[in-house]
């Protein structure tokens, strides 16, 4: 069954990504007037239009490279595996996905990569887990509850190796780079809870989706027969028979990394310092990558020819999504330039106080939503003005604890062709804020200062 053409029935009632587009751009032209900051409104309207464009453009060699990296899992076999293993799990979140489904697989891998903080590796996974349940999708243009259910875990996601946060403190000369593993850990855990339970709760009150699911054609049996099993025979063009040599190769040359790593951790003059700012903060990547070709060459994958192949919906993909950036992205420059973020900022600040979140903070929690390079950059600052101050530690839980979800929204949702978001974007905003609250709480709990 073919997901490209919307049903005709397809709903008429404005979607919250309208209403969430429409708010932007209206406050930041009024509050632009108000302000005399027209000029700055229009001219980061244009900018924003051209970053946008760029930033897609830039995303094409990452896909292409990354959804290369998953076809060589998919033809080796791997992600099949994962899902088996974590099958008792995803049957029981994801029910109206078929227990053996590519997309089970794809979640649990863009989940992992989450977990351990791989931002890139993440994002191909995540779309590739998308496209797949769309497959599955009775209403094309509509989020399914899988899907919400996705994006919720995927905006929150349980933050094991908070990378970016750890060398940003360790380049800033941090006493304990490291000391926001476990307050990040466990917002993160918090913040996903909370986004998990309201997806679970609004999809079992929807009853107006599932009245126009009983009204829709079924899915073709090809999508949801579509079983991992047979995974093998789809990528069997991809495979060879490998040879003792190949397999002794694959592990040699894991052995060989594995073992210069040793001696580079075992010479550095701290440990510690090496783990915070080399080890977790760009070998783990490549340790990754290396992982991954080896894998290939063990399991019998062609690996030339199953990165080339998966590449090629690397280019698709981001020139799908070009028109879902443009729009969030112009509405958010919008209102930034507008003055409309400082305003609200000064605006909550009684509530950021009951909370317990510094005022230097403030501007992280309201920005990280919306961007993450913004987000990014206010934690950059504090840190580097006080490495060790309690807001700049605040600041570097939140980057871990919270997820841009109007830019994942974007970016997953455009990839499959969704309109309609439904509960999603809720759910993601829900889990923000709890996010941003547990960092607060446990940032307290964790904080040590150093003089």
């Amino acid at each position: 069954m073919s997901n490209s053409q919307p049903p005709a029935s397809a709903p008429s009632r404005l979607s919250a990504m309208s209403k969430v587009f429409f708010f932007f751009v209206a406050t930041a032209i009024l509050c632009g007037a108000a302000t005399d900051r027209l000029r700055e409104v229009s001219d980061a309207s244009f900018q924003a239009a051209k970053d946008s464009v760029t930033l897609a453009i830039g995303l094409i060699g990452v896909m292409a490279f990354w959804l290369g990296m998953v076809r060589i899992l998919e033809a080796g076999g791997f992600v099949n595996s994962i899902a088996r293993a974590l099958k008792p799990l995803m049957v029981r979140l994801f029910p109206e996905v078929p227990p053996e489904h590519p997309a089970m697989g794809a979640m649990v891998m863009n989940i992992s990569a989450n977990m351990l903080g791989l931002g890139n590796a993440a994002t191909p996974f995540g779309i590739k887990a998308m496209i797949e349940l769309n497959r599955l999708n009775p209403l094309p243009g509509t989020a399914t509850n899988a899907m919400c259910l996705f994006l919720a875990i995927n905006t929150s996601s349980v933050t094991i190796l908070p990378l970016g946060a750890i060398g940003v403190r360790a380049a800033a000369g941090a006493a304990n780079p490291a000391a926001i593993f476990m307050p990040t850990l466990l917002a993160t855990i918090a913040s996903t809870v909370a986004g998990m339970a309201v997806a679970i709760f609004f999809a079992k009150r929807d009853s107006r989706y599932r009245a126009e699911l009983a009204n829709a054609a079924p899915v073709g049996a090809s999508e949801v027969d579509a079983p991992i099993t047979s995974e093998q025979d789809q990528y069997s063009h991809l495979r060879f028979v490998p040879s003792f040599l190949a397999r002794g190769v694959s592990l040699g040359v894991v052995i060989a990394f594995v073992g210069i790593l040793l001696s580079k951790l075992f010479r550095a003059p701290s440990t510690l310092d090496f783990v915070a700012r080399d080890l977790l903060g760009f070998w783990l990547m490549p340790l990754l990558i290396l992982a991954i070709v080896s894998y290939a060459l063990f399991s019998g994958v062609k690996v030339y020819e199953a990165v080339t192949e998966g590449a090629k919906q690397g280019f698709d993909v981001a020139v799908r999504i070009i028109p879902f950036l443009v729009a969030i992205l112009v509405s958010i420059a919008m209102f930034r330039a507008s003055g409309a973020m400082g305003f609200l900022i000064t605006s909550l600040s009684p509530v950021t106080e009951l909370i317990g979140m510094p005022a230097g903070a403030v501007p992280m929690a309201l920005v990280r939503p919306l961007s993450g390079s913004g987000a990014f950059g206010v934690m950059s600052e504090l840190v580097k003005t006080a490495p060790d101050s309690y807001e700049a530690f605040v600041a570097s839980v939140m980057n871990g604890a919270a997820d841009t979800t109007f830019y994942i929204l974007a970016v997953y949702f455009g990839a499959a062709g969704i309109l309609r978001v439904r509960h999603a974007l809720v759910a993601g905003l829900v889990a923000d804020v709890v996010g941003m609250i547990a960092a607060c709480f446990f940032s307290r709990l964790w904080f040590v200062p150093f003089s």
